[in-house]
């Protein structure tokens, strides 16, 4: 459990019962009350790899092909690259691929999730990138620029748990399973910017987070949990959160009721719990 919190300058407003309100996200707290498109009208992807043709030629490591997802999309990368995944690296070492086509099946694996994950091991960053306000002095996503850069959901539909997840969550645990450390802290500091998320698609990426990290990975389950306890006005009116908590008996909610404790002895006390002495 997480002993150490920062203490929220709010208490929690009380004898408001929840109701099955369908209230989403204000653009203050992050939520919005629009709902998602529908993923049978989303942009379909238009490339099939994250590396230019310049980029290929231009390095001479051996090229791995990748088939990835049920759909067998195909992408293309140089061994040496994949190799600074020790994922990659341990498939390549003990033969865990088509040895005569030098081919990798990733057959559970979303290819938008994939093709992020190719770009930030080539660039260091997948788009929208991470740029710095150097007039606010803040990170921002970068804006949409060109026809050639359409506007980039902040979700993805997820076959496995068929529906929406936070794209950058997914990238996250991808990152998890890939073994790319600052690919996690870079995709963990980009969804702290989205908004206009549904509270039912912030419900099902933490499950989805809690899912697919270990229990000592700590710092994408203490993002939702603080995102929903200072979003509580909201989390409170809302049908799916009922619902959630009528289902109840999963890590993430013992993890909530922890951090709320946590919240009301701070105030309380009067004194953050990150400013007590161990």
């Amino acid at each position: 459990m997480f002993s150490k919190r920062e203490s929220f300058s709010r208490s929690m407003s009380k004898g408001h019962k929840a109701s099955k309100s369908s209230a989403s996200f204000s653009k203050d707290s992050g939520i919005s009350k629009r709902r998602p498109e529908s993923r049978h009208s989303r942009r379909p992807m238009t490339a099939s790899t994250t590396t230019t043709d310049d980029t290929l030629m231009s390095n001479n490591s051996p090229i791995v092909t990748l088939v990835v997802g049920a759909e067998q999309r195909l992408f293309a990368a140089h061994e040496d690259v994949l190799c600074s995944s020790p994922f990659f690296a341990n498939a390549l070492r003990n033969g865990y691929m088509d040895a005569m086509t030098k081919r990798i099946a990733l057959a559970d694996e979303e290819p938008e999730i994939f093709s992020s994950i190719l770009e930030y091991m080539y660039k260091g960053d997948y788009y929208p990138r991470l740029v710095h306000n150097k007039r606010r002095n803040s990170y921002e996503l970068e804006p949409p620029t060109g026809e050639e850069r359409p506007a980039v959901e902040s979700t993805i539909f997820h076959h496995g748990v068929d529906g929406d997840l936070l794209k950058d969550t997914v990238i996250y645990c991808a990152a998890e399973k890939y073994g790319l450390e600052d690919l996690k802290k870079l995709a963990l500091r980009k969804q702290g910017l989205q908004s206009g998320i549904q509270c039912s698609t912030i419900l099902a990426s933490a499950r989805y987070a809690y899912a697919n990290t270990p229990d000592n990975d700590s710092k994408l389950r203490a993002h939702y949990l603080a995102l929903i306890i200072r979003s509580r006005s909201t989390f409170k009116r809302s049908g799916t959160m009922q619902l959630e908590m009528f289902n109840g008996g999963s890590p993430l909610f013992f993890d909530l009721f922890v951090a709320l404790c946590n919240h009301v002895d701070d105030i309380s006390s009067g004194t953050p719990r990150s400013s007590r002495h161990a």
